[in-house]
């Protein structure tokens, strides 16, 4: 049955998929209003730091849905996840910290958890997803995210017996590694959204967080530290991501990578060893060969998010989440000069943005994920903009959630670094 008979179902028992969400902002706000129209399901909490924020979202919801259900309302995350009337919570906050804080309470809560947080998955997903796996629960990025949309064609090619070659997207804003909220202010206004959030856009923090999260679903890693972001279109990207020897940009095949281009789509590159197969794939017309691109034109964002919710909750099943051990990481990379003594705000802020780089050099390297800038970081020497940090450069805030829980996650796949730990509750 598929997940929308399954939601028809629900809808005829009148017992519909209560969910409550953390974030009503862009991203939160349109979910919201999406799943007033969606059978089976209904919000029936939202939580923002900004109250009004929050009412706002549940008051267009009830006004646009049939239901007209009660919604909680509240700028208290624990109230939403320890309500009786939620059974699966969706963070929408894109913030680490308070990622981490809410990983926590819907594990003690025994809830299922949606994140349309990449920045918390990358930190500490590895160990997360194992404690809600054990717990007979469902921790998973949200579908619509550009890492669960490639990973969707990339399933799709694998299912097929194809070799995938690269998996990637096309980059939304032009790179401008230095951007900031006042760089960025008055677009981001004008777009109704976060100056920080569009900070994180433009300095590609958040494109290197989702080739992140899309390695540690695959195996696939960077090619080089940072990618390539080559710029190309859909008849040439194949071409320039082929290796050096064939005229193209790539080291190594079996890797994630952005393009400027193909914007907002996802794509993986494929190809087959056996003749009869590359000879149907020119006849169907993917391409002229021996490389064919299976690209997806658009992803919907948030808007998505309820099948990933209907998928958690009516199969017990995730849209993407890390296969074990970490594979890549989005390490902090100074934006500007830093003076000893001054305080590193982290992602989408003054400070630092995010480069991917494999797990292996970030441990090598000494780097610092960036999920980790958070709270009360400060440089204890001067750094240079476009150094990359490392520990010996600032002192990080050992009191927050997200450090605490990225310690457990070192320790323990520092143990068994091979496979996933087995973490008893």
């Amino acid at each position: 049955m598929s997940i929308y008979q399954q939601l028809l179902t629900r809808e005829r028992e009148n017992a519909p998929i209560r969910v409550g969400v953390i974030g009503a902002g862009q991203m939160g706000f349109g979910m919201i209003t999406q799943i007033s129209r969606i059978p089976g399901m209904i919000v029936t909490g939202v939580c923002d730091v900004n109250t009004e924020a929050a009412r706002k979202a549940a008051d267009y919801y009830n006004s646009q849905s049939k239901k007209r259900n009660p919604v909680l309302v509240t700028n208290d995350y624990r109230e939403v996840i320890q309500s009786r009337d939620v059974e699966v919570v969706v963070d929408a906050t894109g913030v680490p910290e308070v990622g981490a804080n809410i990983s926590l309470e819907a594990l003690r809560s025994k809830k299922h958890l949606v994140l349309l947080n990449v920045e918390v998955d990358i930190t500490i997903g590895s160990v997360m997803y194992q404690l809600f796996n054990n717990a007979g629960l469902v921790y998973t990025g949200s579908a619509g995210d550009e890492p669960a949309a490639t990973l969707e064609l990339y399933e799709f090619a694998k299912t097929m017996g194809l070799e995938v070659l690269v998996a990637g997207k096309g980059k939304n804003n032009k790179l401008n590694p230095l951007s900031n909220p006042d760089v960025c202010r008055e677009e981001a206004q004008r777009k109704h959204m976060s100056a920080h959030m569009l900070a994180a856009f433009q300095d590609g923090t958040k494109t290197m967080a989702e080739m992140n999260l899309l390695s540690n679903a695959t195996g696939l890693i960077p090619d080089l530290t940072g990618m390539h972001g080559v710029s190309a279109t859909l008849e040439d990207v194949a071409d320039k991501l082929n290796l050096k020897e064939n005229g193209g940009v790539l080291n190594n095949f079996g890797v994630v990578e952005y393009v400027d281009g193909l914007a907002p789509g996802v794509f993986v590159i494929v190809k087959s060893e056996l003749e009869p197969v590359d000879e149907e794939l020119r006849y169907l017309k993917v391409g002229n060969g021996p490389h064919y691109t299976l690209y997806r034109p658009y992803h919907l964002a948030s808007l998505e998010t309820p099948v990933t919710i209907a998928k958690a909750v009516l199969q017990h099943d995730s849209s993407i989440h890390p296969l074990g051990a970490p594979v890549s990481e989005t390490v902090a990379v100074a934006k500007r000069d830093i003076k000893a003594g001054e305080s590193v705000d982290g992602i989408g802020g003054y400070s630092v943005r995010g480069v991917l780089e494999t797990h292996s050099d970030m441990k090598t390297n000494g780097h610092i994920p960036i999920g980790l800038i958070s709270g009360k970081v400060v440089a204890k020497k001067d750094i240079k903009t476009g150094q990359f940090l490392t520990q010996d450069d600032v002192e990080l805030d050992k009191e927050t959630t997200v450090w605490k829980l990225r310690s457990l996650q070192d320790q323990l796949f520092t143990l068994n670094p091979e496979k996933s730990p087995v973490i008893k509750l």
